[in-house]
């Protein structure tokens, strides 16, 4: 996968053409919409990287977004091309930290035009009795390659 920014660390990387339907009636994107493709992002990071997990989803693992931001820098709008580039900030036994870079890409120049942050925990059990669980094996060596900084807490206990 090829580096779009200054930094040279790892990313998992969703490719987006900007539509009409994401837009307001002044016509740059919906701040929403941001939020909407931090989880597509994360989605197709599961199905391409660790599709194992997908079934642990189907049996009985949760993963619950416990906080989600986005911090905007530029505008875009209809047929904007974007780089949503997606990181490993932290990862404890229980919880995972992204980042999200929205970069926009226009005739070979890039602009880094938002940037967005969201908290998961791994839970289990049925609804309404849920419980927090480590965070799958097959998730944490997937995500290794994409780590911005792990903290110390994973490493040392075996993450």
């Amino acid at each position: 996968m090829e580096t779009l920014m200054a930094d040279v660390r790892p990313y998992y990387e969703l490719r987006h053409l900007v539509g009409f339907e994401e837009t307001n009636l002044v016509g740059n994107v919906y701040y929403v919409n941001y939020v909407r493709w931090q989880g597509r992002c994360r989605e197709m990071f599961l199905l391409d990287m660790a599709p194992e997990v997908l079934d642990d989803i189907r049996d009985d693992l949760k993963l619950f977004t416990v906080s989600v931001s986005c911090e905007f820098f530029a505008e875009i709008t209809a047929f904007d091309q974007l780089s949503i580039q997606m990181r490993l900030e932290q990862l404890t036994q229980t919880q995972i930290v992204f980042t999200f870079d929205y970069v926009r890409l226009h005739e070979g120049t890039e602009k880094l035009v938002a940037r967005g942050r969201q908290r998961v925990a791994c839970m289990r059990g049925p609804n309404g009795d849920t419980r927090p669980t480590r965070v799958p094996e097959a998730l944490r060596l997937a995500l290794e390659p994409y780590a911005a900084q792990v903290s110390a807490s994973a490493s040392v206990r075996g993450g």
